[in-house]
């Protein structure tokens, strides 16, 4: 079994090493408490609510900016895997990023595939590149980031790459409830796969975050969950479990198969692209 935990906590707008050291407090506490891996929220080193590109540079960081260094020195030091997203400054452009750190290994990164017309995803550029399922000790990981969630074909493909657990930082707004408490849960039970999602809570620059993180296991329960204030949430998943796709509810008359059983041929549409 492996303990994992969320931290669902507000932001200090536009100051990424006061967030880093108030994650590695929480980490400290986490640590106490047996925590193998700690998530944080979208854009949780920087803030999101901006209104223009100036607004989204400024509070922008780069990869190698001092709030992620400490923070991976503190992953190291406590011997925690760590996620957390933040504003990325990159030479290319600006991107909204989720830092994967773990203790012997570099930095790895997501950047955000799916961008609604809100805050800070306004002014930066589509993650590009495959979804990539990352390797780590406890096993194997896939990110995404708040809205990516709302495009069922980004869990499913990581699922197909062989995700057993997919992390979700997210600024979930009022608004996004449904998300939190329905959309959430699906992609755990249509993927078999365990679910974390890690929202912020309190206000920024006029808008009001909702909460509501869970860890959902692959069959969809619920095993732990965050109501609308900072908290931590925390639960023993079994990793393993998320590699069982074959679901028997009576041996030999009653068994469905979660990945084998699609039928890839029928789906072409998905693919065609709507943007003209």
């Amino acid at each position: 079994m492996t303990r994992i935990a969320c931290v669902q906590a507000n932001v200090l707008f536009g100051d990424s090493e006061a967030n880093a050291e108030k994650a590695i407090h929480d980490l400290e506490v986490l640590k106490q408490q047996g925590v193998e891996l700690a998530i944080f929220p979208e854009a949780f080193l920087t803030g999101y609510c901006v209104e223009s590109t100036e607004e989204a540079k400024n509070i922008s960081i780069a990869k190698n900016s001092e709030a992620i260094h400490v923070l991976h020195q503190a992953s190291i030091r406590l011997d925690m895997i760590v996620v957390a997203g933040f504003a990325e400054a990159a030479d290319e452009g600006l991107y909204n990023t989720a830092v994967l750190l773990e203790p012997g290994k570099e930095p790895r990164f997501y950047r955000k595939s799916h961008l609604p017309e809100l805050g800070l995803d306004k002014f930066v550029c589509q993650g590009h590149g495959a979804l990539e399922v990352f390797e780590t000790r406890i096993g194997k990981i896939g990110i995404l980031i708040c809205f990516d969630m709302r495009f069922p074909e980004a869990s499913r493909v990581l699922a197909l790459k062989g995700a057993e657990l997919l992390i979700l930082p997210t600024n979930w707004p009022d608004g996004a409830q449904v998300t939190a408490d329905y959309i959430a849960v699906a992609r755990a039970a249509e993927n078999r796969i365990y679910v974390a999602t890690c929202d912020r809570v309190g206000e920024e620059n006029g808008f009001k975050f909702i909460g509501k993180s869970k860890i959902i296991d692959p069959r969809g329960t619920v095993l732990a969950s965050a109501g609308g204030i900072e908290e931590m949430i925390i639960a023993d998943v079994d990793l393993a479990f998320a590699r069982e796709k074959r679901v028997v509810t009576i041996p030999g008359k009653y068994e469905t198969e979660t990945l084998k059983a699609r039928r890839p041929d029928l789906y072409t549409e998905l693919t065609r692209d709507l943007s003209g």
